[in-house]
């Protein structure tokens, strides 16, 4: 007779073992199943199957078969996040680490390794940490980010616009996040393809993530050297200064966790929601249609698809229980993001839309919930904003059965999305990009009036003795008036006119012309005003 056996996590259920001749792919120790590994390409089906099995939370195995607990039902996961007298993120008390069966080279180690963040912390220093973030953020004007945002969205775009063809992952998504991060944060010269590839690296769990946080805290850790020594108005800069008095390690601790979680969140959910309306026709007619705003499609994603699948860990400060299961002191609980979405206690139509509905699990909830999550929405809605403005014919370049992800306990990342697209000229990044443009005709280029321009044409640049938008401080909240300012005045004399009642143009003696007279727009409407306020133009 087989012997019993018990979950390693703290409940005394028997595990159900496979039948005989089934390849139990995916079922490790104690019967348990994997995370991780053959059988698991795909964790939303595990989740669902957990689900069946043992209701909203059940017993699982990590990599090297560390035994936790998937969180999987929406209200679990809410009661854990918002009871820090029960549930800790310090992963010091962790069971299987303080026996040895985490080895200082498990995959996920950047994960689970205490670290001096407000993330990991508790009463008092959770206080005086997440003080300085929150500090740190409420410095940045939000209209500046906005034209941040966009100017950078525009220089990605006109890498790729004139060719007519594009893949969006690569060349859009995955760079937009880490150029604003950069420059939020004050490190503009460290942005490029290496860190774009480690910040994604170091969340997946492979042999190189370790290699990859090291390259990412590098740099942090020059940036924090830097600013100690010589401060400035970026974020790094106001950690250095806050009254909380930071150490090196904390400031660069929090650097890489604003960095990476800003970085790969919004990356993820770019993609997702550029997938999402190229590949709906109903979702992009919505927006097309004025039904649904770009705002509110990022939500929907965030329901659908959110951009950490979970997040590991929180650990049980004593024994409790938590849907129906018993947990004991020591063990560890994965924050299961996209199956508390889909419970279907809460959600029992997974299809439905979810407008106006921000109870999502995607940012977290409780003492934790995510500080920074208005910064990735910002870039999400923007960008998706501009380049649909730019590109509003782009289609899928495959069938959506064609494209591929990856996944990790952490997320899952399209691989690829390819379009295909009229071609377009370059775009002058200085010009506020507005889907009314119009571009030049040969008989614009002439003496005397020209013929006015479209409603909500482009603003006039500001003039060039400002500094360019790159080299000034979008944590300046004078900023945006400035730009507001400058915008408003062209400094250009008015063209020759044409005098009442005369069917031509008033005579005016030729002469050479060094440049052609810039076109006049119509004052814009209302809504076009509104429009350019709202996207922070």
């Amino acid at each position: 007779m087989t012997p019993e056996q018990h979950f390693p996590t703290g409940t005394d259920e028997p595990a159900a073992a496979p039948p005989p001749g089934c390849p139990a792919h995916g079922v490790g120790a104690g019967g348990l199943r994997r995370l991780y590994g053959p059988g698991a390409e795909d964790l939303a089906a595990v989740y669902e199957e957990l689900r069946g099995v043992h209701g909203p939370v059940a017993p699982a195995l990590l990599h090297d078969d560390v035994p936790l607990w998937v969180v999987l039902g929406h209200a679990e996961n809410l009661r854990m996040v918002s009871t820090p007298a029960v549930f800790t993120r310090d992963s010091r008390t962790w069971t299987p680490l303080r026996e040895g069966m985490v080895k200082p080279d498990h995959p996920l180690m950047p994960h689970i390794a205490w670290q001096p963040i407000a993330s990991h912390a508790e009463g008092e220093e959770h206080v005086r940490l997440r003080g300085a973030v929150r500090s740190a953020i409420g410095t940045i004007d939000s209209r500046g980010l906005r034209r941040h945002i966009n100017r950078h969205s525009q220089r990605l775009v006109n890498r790729f616009c004139e060719r007519g063809r594009a893949e969006l992952i690569s060349q859009f998504a995955d760079h937009l996040p880490m150029a604003v991060m950069c420059e939020v944060l004050g490190m503009p010269e460290e942005y490029g393809d290496r860190l774009v590839h480690s910040a994604r690296d170091m969340l997946k769990g492979t042999d190189t993530a370790i290699a990859s946080n090291e390259y990412v805290m590098a740099a942090l850790t020059r940036l924090t050297a830097s600013r100690r020594e010589n401060p400035g108005t970026d974020f790094a800069s106001h950690l250095v200064r806050h009254p909380a008095g930071l150490s090196d390690a904390e400031i660069s601790e929090h650097l890489r966790l604003v960095l990476i979680a800003a970085y790969e969140a919004t990356a993820n959910l770019l993609g997702n929601v550029l997938l999402t309306v190229l590949a709906d026709p109903r979702f992009r007619a919505q927006l097309n249609g004025g039904q649904m705003t770009v705002p509110e499609a990022v939500e929907q994603s965030l329901w659908d698809e959110p951009p950490f699948s979970s997040v590991f860990a929180y650990f049980a400060k004593q024994d409790t229980e938590l849907g129906g299961q018993r947990i004991r002191e020591g063990d560890g609980l994965l924050f299961g993001i996209a199956p508390g979405n889909v419970d279907p206690r809460v959600r029992p139509d997974p299809t439905a839309h979810m407008q106006g509905n921000r109870s999502h699990l995607a940012f977290g909830g409780g003492p934790h919930e995510c500080p920074g999550q208005d910064i990735g929405r910002a870039i999400a809605d923007i960008g998706v904003d501009a380049l649909l403005l730019r590109l509003p014919d782009a289609e899928l370049a495959v069938s959506e059965d064609e494209l591929t992800w990856t996944a990790s306990i952490a997320s899952q990342h399209l691989v690829e999305l390819p379009v295909h697209f009229a071609p377009r000229p370059q775009q002058d990044v200085r010009v506020v990009p507005s889907i009314m443009q119009r571009q030049r005709r040969p008989d614009d280029w002439r003496i005397g009036a020209p013929e006015p321009g479209p409603v909500g044409s482009a603003e006039p640049e500001p003039a060039p003795a400002e500094r360019p938008f790159a080299k000034q401080s979008i944590f300046d909240p004078a900023f945006a008036a400035r730009s507001s300012a400058a915008g408003a005045t062209s400094g250009v004399p008015s063209a020759p006119s044409t005098p009442s009642g005369s069917g031509a143009p008033a005579a005016s003696a030729p002469a050479p012309v060094a440049a052609a007279a810039p076109e006049r727009d119509r004052p814009a409407g209302a809504w076009q005003r509104f429009l350019r306020w709202w996207r922070g133009y």
